[in-house]
């Protein structure tokens, strides 16, 4: 479970309700919807993420099929940010301004601190953030984390920090080098690395930063050879990831690839590097799709009634796969709190109910929220990927026992 690492304090009911508009002023609802959107990459370089926002669909489609929540209708904006902050950020001003938006969800980026600011200052909801990069020490206000915003996606620097010890304790690899993106993201992923590291008296041997639109990575794939590394953290996008594989395999260099989450789709990474992802293995923070978990069970088979029936890029049928369902696990807390307010909606009652999750327990690790911590989890699960995309698990939920990092 998730180690808040928050000073400890009692925060009055009226200071936390001075954060929050009073009803009468609030957009994004009215007797029979609730405006609810996400911006992720349906095309560009992160276009696999793509499918995340098309999961937090289906789970709002569900939710209507089964008479949407007292008697309002899910309304969902989709829109396709193209992984380029810049755009993310018009696009996020657009739903707010033009389309009234009541809460957020998802959102896969990790360069767009402008947009967590805007929403803040806006007063609307984002749950959950689809990326570790929201939740921060400088969020806090008054001692207090940004009211509007839930995270549990689990901190970059947790999860690199729990797959390094699995690389050097189960591994028993010493000699471990980093390729990330040079972005908050990417860095976040080296510095959990790093702190890792130095409880063993190692270092990483390369650092080897990458811009997330680069194509030859040749030169720096060189350079992880050259350092001699036996396992490789990869902080990248898809295609980065496929790009450095393709070239490490001309090189003839193959060191254990280890990954976080946001490549722990097996299906689809397979596919697209043409098998040579298996044996890769990811930090997961949601179950493989084909989980017999009974709620997981339920989705999957409501899934192939609704879900969409088109095709990506890469030409593959939409499936129940990890990124889909990842899409299902930032929404549910939202819809939860949605159902548990009841008629009388207002976002301080969704914030009062949101706050009370104490193990709360969705597809994903169990989540913990309280009005001094907004970081619902730090627990990942490690997998690997097996022949034909298939899913093997290395290790059940895991919290970094490191404690190193506060998270709000």
């Amino acid at each position: 479970m998730k180690k808040c690492f928050c000073a400890l304090m009692v925060v009055s009911s009226f200071l936390l309700a001075s954060f929050i508009p009073c009803a009468a002023a609030e957009r994004g609802f009215d007797d029979k919807e609730i405006r609810i959107a996400q911006f992720g990459p349906q095309t560009g370089p992160a276009a696999p993420w793509g499918a995340v926002a098309r999961g937090s669909a289906f789970l709002f489609d569900l939710v209507n099929e089964e008479g949407g929540i007292h008697g309002r209708k899910i309304k969902y904006f989709l829109r396709d940010d193209q992984y380029n902050p810049e755009l993310t950020e018009k696009i996020v001003k657009d739903l707010v301004e033009n389309h009234g938006i009541f809460a957020f969800t998802g959102g896969v980026t990790g360069r767009s601190n402008k947009v967590k600011t805007y929403l803040a200052d806006n007063r609307i909801l984002w749950v959950v953030p689809g990326t570790a990069a929201m939740n921060t020490v400088g969020d806090r206000e008054g001692g207090i984390p940004c009211p509007y915003r839930f995270c549990s996606y689990p901190l970059f620097q947790d999860e690199a920090s729990i797959v390094t010890r699995y690389a050097v304790k189960k591994l028993g690899h010493k000699k471990i080098a980093v390729f990330h993106q040079n972005d908050h993201f990417g860095k976040e992923g080296l510095e959990g690395c790093q702190k890792r590291l130095e409880t063993y008296g190692l270092k990483v041997v390369a650092t080897v930063p990458v811009e997330p639109t680069e194509k030859d990575l040749s030169q720096k794939m060189q350079i992880l050879k050259d350092s001699g590394a036996e396992s490789v953290l990869m902080w990248v996008n898809p295609t980065l990831a496929v790009i450095a594989l393709k070239t490490c395999q001309a090189m003839q260099y193959k060191p254990q690839w280890i990954a976080f989450d946001g490549l722990s789709d097996y299906r689809l990474m397979h596919h697209i590097s043409g098998g040579l992802f298996e044996g890769t293995i990811t930090a997961a923070f949601t179950p493989p799709p084909d989980s017999n978990d009974p709620l997981i069970t339920r989705y999957r088979e409501a899934a192939a009634r609704l879900a969409s029936k088109g095709v990506d890029a890469w030409g593959m049928k939409e499936t129940f796969s990890t990124y889909f369902l990842a899409g299902i696990i930032f929404a549910e807390p939202l819809v939860d709190a949605l159902k548990k307010v009841g008629p009388n909606l207002s976002t301080k009652a969704v914030i009062n109910e949101l706050n009370k999750f104490n193990n709360w327990k969705g597809v994903g690790a169990p989540i913990t929220w309280t009005s001094t911590c907004h970081q619902g989890t730090d627990s990942v699960q490690i997998q690997k990927c097996g022949p034909g995309g298939s899913y093997i698990l290395l290790q059940d939920w895991t919290s970094n026992d490191l404690a190193t990092w506060k998270t709000y």
